[in-house]
């Protein structure tokens, strides 16, 4: 069982550091952006899904792997980068091809789906070295040694991590969606506000591909 003291140093730990902006934080504004509120919140959801696997590959022991492995974190983190940089394009293509699309359609847009809005976040989610790096450097110092069963007291930190993570996102990205219809009240401006998500999320990925490791 995970101390109630560890497990409540961890929430707020994960709560302060799923408020500031970071990449999965700017990846929910740009597809809000491009897309819409539902294609916001299902890329909220898949990208917790992706970050709670590399939960469960941390307490496994497969973080370390990653971790100590350079080859392993380029190749994935190059991975991730192109993604994100294909569904920027994605949306700035589906934005040049129809400015005429009203806010109900973009939502229906490419890329705009619930389910494929689910998998787009897990991809992202999933393809963060940084993450799991993260994780295995934190989750440890967590964990209670004379509680025993490890990796489930891991496992459940995570799942507390995720959730608060589920919030956060989720506040960004309906705030974000909010900001768009406000704005897109005119064809012109919403696919100028759509292509702005697009070139949001290339950037991302840009600056991702770019960034090494901390050591």
């Amino acid at each position: 069982m995970v101390d109630s003291h560890r497990l409540l140093a961890f929430c707020a730990m994960s709560l302060l550091l799923s408020a500031v902006p970071g990449p999965s934080v700017l990846f929910v504004i740009g597809r809000a952006l491009a897309h819409g509120r539902r294609t916001a919140l299902s890329s909220v959801l898949g990208n917790a899904l992706g970050g709670y696997v590399l939960v469960i590959a941390v307490a496994m022991g497969v973080g370390s792997v990653v971790e100590r492995s350079v080859l392993l974190f380029n190749v994935i983190k190059l991975a991730g980068a192109a993604y994100l940089v294909f569904l920027g394009a994605k949306a700035l293509r589906a934005s040049w091809r129809d400015r005429a699309i009203t806010r109900t359609a973009s939502d229906a847009a490419p890329g705009g789906g619930g389910g494929g809005s689910v998998r787009a976040g897990f991809v992202v989610g999933v393809t963060n070295p940084k993450s799991i790096v993260f994780l295995t450097a934190v989750l440890p110092q967590f964990v209670d040694p004379e509680a025993g069963h490890a990796g489930l007291q891991m496992l459940l930190l995570g799942l507390a991590g995720t959730l608060l993570q589920l919030v956060s996102d989720g506040i960004w990205g309906l705030t974000a969606s909010t900001a768009r219809a406000w704005l897109g009240r005119s064809p012109r401006r919403m696919s100028l506000i759509g292509g702005t998500g697009g070139l949001a999320m290339i950037g991302l990925g840009a600056s991702v591909a770019v960034t090494g490791r901390a050591d």
